[in-house]
């Protein structure tokens, strides 16, 4: 185990309601901004706990953002701020490709896909954050994602012409294995599945989130069909 990065927090406090896929309210009326679009229901239920940073911006509808939610089988935190997923993947990725260029946000046929790494062959990587899990299964998505399955289907591309491509799972809940959500995004499953046919590299890492510290556990292997 090793770690990533640092996510500051200001306070723990209740979460109370969610009012659209971006609003969130917590004890004592404060409005946070959700940064992640998923459904996130066994997480940002009426009274559950959760972790909140005040960030006030001149342009910003609310001063704080919603950092992270507890997880109901092991009380553990979970990281719902999908706007860190940029760096945590970053650092997963220097690790991993250490003598290889990471560069961000490249396009890649109809779509921007978020790094491509260049050195022996260029890498295209299409990160997705994880935090739904039953039974010890990590499950992705948890609403339906026509971008992600687009997504998918441009690394398949890059990966048929001859290079290498990478689908890195960002997990944040305790699991033992990965699987594509087909019960919530049938589509999205068959692209994912066609994807790991073709040779695509799929690497769910398991992090741990205990503030302020994220760590990275361990790669997952993906669950037996």
């Amino acid at each position: 185990m090793w770690k990533v990065m640092d996510i500051p927090v200001s306070k723990q406090t209740v979460f109370l309601e969610r009012k659209n896929r971006f609003l969130g309210v917590v004890e004592g009326g404060i409005k946070v901004h959700v940064h992640d679009p998923g459904r996130l229901e066994e997480l940002l239920y009426p009274g559950n706990e959760v972790l909140i940073l005040h960030t006030p911006g001149k342009h910003r509808k609310t001063e704080w953002d919603l950092i992270a939610a507890r997880a109901p089988e092991d009380g553990s935190w979970v990281l719902v701020h999908s706007g860190y997923h940029r760096r945590i993947s970053e650092r997963i990725l220097e690790k991993m490709f250490s003598e290889a260029d990471i560069n961000p946000e490249v396009r890649l046929g109809e779509s921007r896909i978020d790094f491509m790494i260049r050195g022996n062959g260029d890498i295209a990587v299409e990160v997705k954050g994880c935090t739904l899990a039953r039974n010890e299964i990590a499950l992705f998505p948890d609403a339906p994602t026509t971008r992600g399955t687009r997504h998918v289907h441009e690394l398949i591309q890059f990966k048929k012409a001859g290079n290498e491509a990478m689908l890195l799972i960002l997990i944040f809940r305790n699991a033992r294995c990965f699987a594509p959500n087909s019960d919530t995004d049938p589509k999205f499953a068959d692209a994912f599945r066609a994807a790991v046919n073709v040779g695509v590299r799929v690497a769910p890492v398991r992090l741990v989130y205990s503030p302020p510290g994220v760590y990275f556990v361990e790669e997952l292997p993906l669950c037996e069909r």
